[in-house]
């Protein structure tokens, strides 16, 4: 017997749980404050894209997107790291597969060897020659951000 690991488990690792009410709320109330003050730090910026990929609702995950791309742009290749993987999470979770490709393809130039990356191009590849990942019900809309938090790679409370 193989001991590869089922789709659907890969799948759980490696896409965003949604988020907890509480945690948008506390995110975007930081978020909004430092916006008033005339500037957002890189860190709040990175706190509330990352809680908004991990919502259920499409808008969230695009406004996330926005501000990932908006860091991304302005971040060092460090940061980019974390910036790039998340924006392939969320363009997969949208189904923009050719999108969340060339995020993973980009951080896995820098870093060829990135677990998680990886596994989440594989994923990715999976679900493009599919056409699109199936589903039965929201609880496949878990996952990636779990690893990625239990490794220390999410925002910090």
């Amino acid at each position: 017997m193989h001991n590869r690991e089922h789709p659907v488990g890969l799948y759980h690792r490696l896409v965003p749980i949604f988020v907890l009410c509480f945690d948008h709320q506390k995110f975007e109330k930081k978020y909004n404050a430092e916006l008033v003050k005339g500037g957002v730090s890189k860190e709040t910026k990175f706190e509330y894209a990352w809680c908004l990929i991990r919502s259920k609702y499409s808008g969230d995950i695009k406004k996330g997107i926005v501000l990932l791309e908006e860091l991304v742009n302005k971040g060092s290749k460090d940061d980019a790291r974390d910036f790039l993987f998340y924006l392939a999470v969320a363009n997969y979770r949208l189904k923009d597969y050719e999108k969340a490709l060339k995020y993973i393809r980009t951080l896995l130039k820098n870093e060829p060897g990135n677990k998680q990356a990886l596994e989440l191009e594989k994923l990715i590849e999976k679900a493009l020659k599919k056409g699109e990942w199936r589903r039965t019900g929201s609880l496949y809309e878990a996952g990636l951000i779990g690893l990625a938090v239990s490794k220390g790679h999410g925002p910090r409370s």
